[in-house]
């Protein structure tokens, strides 16, 4: 990478780093049953809600008890149900209009990540009706106070339900990136097993996949506080503990408390220390393939890591210690490795591919671009990578 730009990145990250603690993060607050919901809306003189949603989760009949409890309590509600895989900027367009129309006062966002990023930005483009989606794209856009939010997570492993982020993709133009801003954080967190239980087995293991990235990412990048390693640390433990029970057993409720733990620590740890290449290479995968994002995760994280190198070699083996992978009186060379090998050994053992053979030669400098534009400056990487840099990754992943 070109010695300026080197330099310009890190001084963005150093800035940004120090201005951690002025500025306004907030948790969502906890509530721990779908049952919760009603009151909340209830006490905040809410009548009349907005549901999205996939039609996977409707076809399922998961919204069932949410819809009885708000018509219990005479909430009247309208459900978005057509938020695909990598939602899109036609998702939050026509999420839009539904909410204007039911004049609805909140929106609850119920299912994963692509349910939960459409709601965001569709909170956004609501306040902000002349501003489009891709100009909110990057950092501190809004500016605004969103309608209220409620995330209720059916996977454990996006940890939207904490962060500041919501990743939209342009289908034109095939390219997936971020929205980040601090009003979008949800205002209520519901963290109810009962809503993870017969998740499939592949579902569970990418997802759990997808926290265990989170938590890695903001643990080895250069903005990590002591309490952004503290709960990474804490993610990483449980997954350890739970993801393969969850895998196995899908009606294992303690595994998926577990989990639903783990995520909701991982995204609380990235919502503050940041994510890097990872993230930004699968969002161009998923832009561009319509690959999962957790799946997008869990192939290129091992190919990264090994990627850094030295760069993040005393942390890796800081967390492999922290959290029993590796041994107290190994060397870190020796620790890292163990991580690492752990990490691609999950992926293994729970079906996950090591490579992406879809992927076409022409593409990858086109996603190697988009990768750079979103981590560069941003991201505070343990090691900085410039395009052609990115482009070994993709060829990586390919199976090269």
């Amino acid at each position: 990478m070109f010695i300026l730009r080197k330099i310009y990145c890190r001084v963005f990250q150093t800035v940004f780093r120090a201005a951690l603690p002025f500025l306004p993060y907030r948790k969502p607050k906890i509530l721990p049953s779908v049952a919760d919901i009603a009151k909340v809306c209830q006490k905040k003189k809410i009548s009349r809600v907005m549901i999205v949603t996939d039609k996977g989760i409707r076809r399922l009949g998961l919204t069932d008890f949410l819809e009885r409890t708000l018509t219990e309590h005479k909430i009247s509600y309208c459900i978005y149900s057509r938020t695909v895989a990598n939602p899109t900027i036609w998702n939050v367009e026509e999420a839009r209009r539904m909410y204007l129309q039911h004049g609805a006062q909140a929106i609850i966002a119920f299912g994963g990540g692509s349910s939960m990023d459409c709601a965001k930005a569709a909170r956004a483009r609501i306040v902000k009706p002349r501003q489009s989606v891709s100009q909110m794209k990057g950092l501190l856009k809004i500016h605004k106070k969103l309608p209220l939010l409620i995330a209720v997570p059916t996977t454990a492993g996006t940890g939207s339900e904490t962060t500041l982020a919501a990743v939209i993709t342009d289908s034109k133009k095939r390219h997936k990136y971020p929205i980040n801003d601090f009003s979008l954080i949800p205002h209520y967190a519901v963290l109810d097993y009962h809503e993870t239980l017969g998740l499939p087995a592949d579902l569970t293991a990418t997802t759990g996949m997808d926290a265990l990235t989170h938590a890695v990412e903001a643990y080895i990048g250069r903005s990590t506080t002591r309490e952004t390693r503290k709960m990474a640390e804490t993610a990483v433990c449980l997954i350890a503990r739970y993801l393969k029970a969850a895998y196995e057993n899908g009606q294992d409720k303690r595994a998926r408390r577990g989990m639903l733990r783990a995520s909701y620590y991982a995204g609380a740890a990235f919502t503050k220390s940041y994510v890097g290449y990872v993230h930004a290479v699968a969002h161009s995968l998923g832009g561009q393939y319509k690959i999962p994002h957790g799946l997008a995760n869990a192939v290129t994280l091992p190919v990264v890591l090994r990627l850094y190198g030295p760069a993040c070699e005393k942390r890796l083996a800081r967390l492999a210690r922290k959290t029993g992978i590796a041994d107290d009186h190994v060397e870190d060379r020796t620790a890292a490795r163990d991580l690492i090998g752990w990490i691609q050994g999950l992926n293994d053992q729970m079906g996950i591919p090591r490579h992406f053979p879809q992927i076409r030669a022409k593409d990858i400098p086109t996603m190697a671009r988009h990768a750079d534009r979103e981590g560069n400056p941003l991201y505070p990487v343990p090691m900085l990578l410039d395009r052609k840099g990115l482009e070994q990754i993709y060829h990586q992943l390919k199976g090269e």
